[in-house]
C-alpha cells in the first residue's frame, strides 16, 4: 500500500480529531522514523516528548518484553510485584513521598484536581462544594470536559460545555494577578512550569518563588504540571527545578511510558495525597505491571543525569544556532533545554506550511498557533542529526 492508501484508509474510518501532516509512519529508531515508502526522518517533536528517549530505546523495551513475558494485569484488587518498587523509586527520583499510578496525562491532571478539592475540605476546612483552583491562561492540562472547563482555547472547548465550575483564570506569569485571585476558597494554583501548547512559554524570573510564597501564605496547594516539561526535557529531572521552587504535588506523563505505552503519575507529599481512600479514585490498567516496569526502567535512566545533561548541552547549541535565525526569518525564540518554541517572522511561511517544507527536507515538527513551530526531538538525538534539522529550519524561515 502507498502513502496515499494509509491516508485515505484513516480519513474514511479514524475520526477527525486530528490534521496530521501526510506522511506515514512504518518504523523508527532512536530520533528517526521511516515512512512506507522508505524515507527517513529525523522526528523533532518527540510524541510531544512522549518520547524524550528515543524511538524504541533497548533497556525500555527490554523491561517491556520482560514483564510481558510474566504479567500484564492484575488490576488493584490485589498487589503485584511491581507497584511498590515503581511508585517508591519515582518518589525518590523526584524527592516526593507517594505516588498515584494512573494512564494518561490528562488522568493524572483530574487526579490532581480531585486530591486538591478533597485535601481543600478535610484538611484546610473549606465548605463542601465551594473549592476553587487557580489556573493559567494559554494552559495546556489536557481535554477531557473538567480539563476545558478552565482552558482558553475557543478550539478546545466550543460545543462541548456546559463546563465544570470551580475554576479561576489568571495571565500566566503575572504574580499580582495570581496574588488576587487566591481567596479562602482557594484549593490549589495549577500551573506549567513551561506552556508548551502556547508555544513553550517561560515565566519571568521570579513568577514560581512568588507563587510558592502566596501558597504557603494562603495554605494552598501549588501543583505543577510536569507532563510535557518534565524527565529531562528541560535539563533537570523535573523543569520546575530550574526556579528553585518546590511544588507540593506533580503530575507526569508522556515521557514516564518511555513512548511504549501511557503511563502517568500524580507524585507530592503523604499529607497531600494521602487524602484519598479505597474505593473513592482508581482505574483498571493505572499502575499495571508492564506500565510500572516500563516506568521503573525510565527512572533508572533519569537516574544515572545523562539525559539531564545532554538537553543541557545541546540544548545550549540548539538555541545558539536558533537565537542566531532572530531578526532573519525568526521573530522570537523561546524554551529551555532541548525545547523550543519558535516564532515565524511576519512575511514568513505559516506554522503549518513550515512543517510542511520540513518534511519534504526529511525533519517531522508540527506548528502550534498560526505562526509557531515547537522543537523537541528526543533527548538521544546526536549533535550532527541536530544541526542537520536545525539547516532544515533555516532554509525554511530565513528570508535573506
Amino acid at each position: 500500500m502507498t502513502t496515499a492508501d494509509f491516508i485515505a484508509l484513516d480519513e474514511q474510518w479514524s475520526t477527525h480529531n486530528y490534521h496530521p501532516l501526510p506522511v506515514v509512519i512504518a518504523t523508527a529508531e532512536g530520533a528517526s522514523v521511516t515512512d512506507v515508502e522508505g524515507k527517513t526522518y529525523l522526528d523533532f517533536l518527540s510524541g510531544y516528548s512522549a518520547l524524550n528517549f528515543g524511538h524504541r530505546h533497548p533497556g525500555l523495551i527490554a523491561a517491556a518484553v520482560e514483564q510481558f513475558g510474566r504479567v500484564t494485569l492484575t488490576s488493584r484488587a490485589f498487589h503485584h510485584d511491581q507497584l511498590g518498587l515503581f511508585c517508591r523509586e519515582l518518589a525518590e527520583l523526584t524527592g516526593t513521598e507517594m505516588t498515584l499510578p494512573m494512564n494518561s496525562g490528562a488522568e493524572a491532571v483530574e487526579s490532581a484536581v480531585k486530591i486538591a478539592r478533597k485535601w481543600a475540605y478535610r484538611v484546610k476546612g473549606v465548605p463542601d462544594g465551594t473549592a476553587e483552583i487557580v489556573v493559567a491562561g494559554s494552559n495546556f492540562h489536557g481535554r477531557t470536559t473538567t480539563i476545558v472547563s478552565f482552558s482558553t482555547d475557543e478550539t478546545a472547548r466550543a460545543d462541548f460545555g456546559p463546563f465544570t465550575p470551580g475554576f479561576v483564570t489568571v495571565k500566566y506569569g503575572d504574580a499580582e494577578a495570581l496574588r488576587d485571585a487566591i481567596t479562602e476558597r482557594t484549593a490549589a494554583v495549577l500551573l506549567e512550569p513551561v506552556q508548551g501548547e502556547a508555544g513553550v512559554i517561560v515565566p519571568p524570573a521570579g513568577y514560581f518563588a512568588e507563587a510558592r510564597r502566596l501558597c504557603d501564605e494562603h495554605n494552598v496547594l501549588l501543583i505543577a504540571d510536569e507532563i510535557q516539561s518534565g524527565l529531562a526535557r528541560t535539563g533537570t529531572v523535573l523543569a520546575l527545578d530550574h526556579e528553585g521552587v518546590r511544588a507540593d504535588v506533580y503530575t507526569l506523563g508522556k515521557a514516564l511510558g518511555g513512548g511504549i505505552m501511557p503511563v502517568s503519575a500524580v507524585v507530592g507529599s503523604k499529607d497531600v495525597l494521602g487524602v484519598l481512600r479505597p474505593g473513592e479514585h482508581g482505574s483498571t490498567f493505572g499502575g499495571n505491571p508492564v506500565a510500572c516496569a516500563i516506568g521503573r526502567a525510565v527512572v533508572g535512566l533519569l537516574k544515572t543525569g545523562e539525559f539531564q545533561e545532554r538537553s543541557r548541552e545541546l540544548g545550549a547549541h540548539l538555541h545558539s544556532r536558533l537565537g542566531e535565525l532572530v531578526g532573519n526569518g525568526l521573530a522570537e525564540v523561546r524554551g529551555r533545554g532541548l525545547w523550543a518554541g519558535i516564532d515565524i517572522a511576519p512575511g514568513g511561511p505559516t506554522g503549518r506550511e513550515a512543517s510542511t517544507a520540513l518534511a519534504e527536507r526529511g525533519v517531522l515538527c508540527k506548528e502550534t498557533h498560526d505562526h509557531t513551530l515547537r522543537i523537541a526531538p528526543p533527548l538521544v538525538i546526536s549533535r550532527e542529526e541536530l544541526d542537520r534539522g536545525i539547516d532544515a529550519i533555516t532554509e525554511v524561515v530565513k528570508t535573506r
